[in-house]
């Protein structure tokens, strides 16, 4: 298992290799997927109560960090 951001994981056994929280069967994506619908950090810990809110903070920075890295867009047939 490999820790980034200290609170999030990648372990190619849990969640087919997404990030989760904590090695939890939460991932990153479900966090901010309920971030980005509009759900409150208190909605989200009373969702999960085994979560903690730098959980979230976490998922939230791994994302920003995601953002500094350069893409390219290729036409695919």
């Amino acid at each position: 298992m490999e820790y980034i951001a200290d609170r999030i994981t990648i372990n190619e056994k849990v969640c087919n290799g997404k990030p989760t929280i904590r090695g939890k069967r939460i991932t990153v994506q479900t966090i901010l997927e309920f971030l980005g619908a509009g759900e409150t950090i208190e909605e989200i810990l009373h969702q999960y109560p085994s979560l903690e809110k730098e959980d979230i903070t976490a998922c939230i920075q791994f994302a920003s960090q995601l953002m500094n890295r350069s893409y390219i867009i290729k036409s695919v047939a």
